[in-house]
């Protein structure tokens, strides 16, 4: 059966070692012993899931606005090797607002 880490993490520490039992993997070896942190990772290397959940960004172009984080950052290191320290407020704050642009739009 196939599984995905937010079902993973939704089981039960006996659920979980019910699951590693049936795999033949090295990566469960001794799962009677692990905590459900340890075994939520455990079992994701042995059925290659990822390890963590992945948020959707909805109603913007996530692509776009990482893009001009990253142009912004370059602009902030020339204010900083400058010392222009109002030009430096104005590109922090702008990424600043596109960190939390991205945040908001996150679901």
């Amino acid at each position: 059966m196939a599984y995905s880490f937010e079902e993973l993490k939704g089981k039960k520490v006996a659920e979980l070692r019910e699951i590693a039992k049936g795999l033949d993997h090295e990566a469960v070896k001794g799962h009677t012993q692990m905590n459900k942190d340890h075994l939520l990772q455990a079992l994701c290397t042995a059925l290659g899931i990822e390890a963590h959940a992945h948020q959707e960004v909805v109603g913007i172009d996530k692509r776009a606005v990482k893009a001009r984080i990253q142009e912004l950052k370059g602009e902030r290191s020339r204010a900083l090797e400058a010392r222009d320290a109002e030009a430096l407020r104005r590109v922090r704050r702008r990424i600043r607002r596109l960190k939390r642009t991205l945040r908001r739009a996150a679901v």
